[in-house]
């Protein structure tokens, strides 16, 4: 049971839905490639709501920026053949969207297509989603990667969550709303009644 999750933008909420997954399966979480180091790191946070088992970055980079930016201004190449998903149980997260660069030749969603694991795609339900959304999914398609379906994330918005699932013929899993305070037994709580865990054997 792995699963790779990645998002139609950045900073849309896909570490406190891996978070809850995570949580929800009893999976451990792996972030091949963290920018930013500034705050909490994505494993941090993951950690911290839900307590899962973290496997270490291939990359930790400082600059908050693309990681093939990142790593530039520490003087780094990223070797994607360093980024070999862990065995058994894992929730994956990428960063930013599918077309993020590693390095000038390689995009996460070209690793994504190598390692042939099932993505969920995390879309936040604010104007402009449908658009985002829609073409990260022909993308995804485009690449002919195990394509498990779309977590919604941030406020009930039925007409674009169910005009999404139509028109891109894809399975909608649920929807994580924004959780204030969020501490970890209410993410799990929440996570609980929103997602289905027979959509995630």
């Amino acid at each position: 049971m792995r699963f790779v999750v990645t998002g139609t933008d950045t900073n849309i909420g896909k570490t406190i839905f891996s978070a809850g997954l995570c949580g929800f399966l009893g999976a451990r979480y792996w972030k091949p490639v963290q920018s930013g180091l500034e705050g909490p790191s994505d494993s941090d946070v993951v950690a911290e709501f839900s307590g899962a088992e973290i496997v270490p970055e291939a990359y930790r980079l400082k600059l908050p920026a693309s990681p093939h930016q990142a790593a530039a201004e520490e003087n780094v190449a990223i070797d994607v053949a360093r980024l070999t998903p862990p065995e058994g149980p894992v929730v994956i997260e990428g960063a930013g969207g599918l077309m993020v660069p590693l390095n000038r030749e390689t995009l996460f969603i070209d690793i994504f297509a190598r390692w042939q694991i099932p993505v969920i795609l995390c879309a936040r339900t604010r104007l402009g989603t449908i658009n985002h959304t829609l073409l990260s999914i022909e993308a995804i398609r485009a690449r002919n990667i195990p394509f498990l379906g779309v977590a919604f994330i941030g406020d009930a918005n039925e007409e674009s969550e169910g005009i999404i699932a139509e028109i891109g013929k894809v399975k909608r899993l649920g929807r994580l709303p924004v959780i204030e305070p969020l501490t970890p037994g209410r993410l799990a709580g929440v996570f609980a009644k929103t997602f289905e865990r027979q959509d995630f054997a």
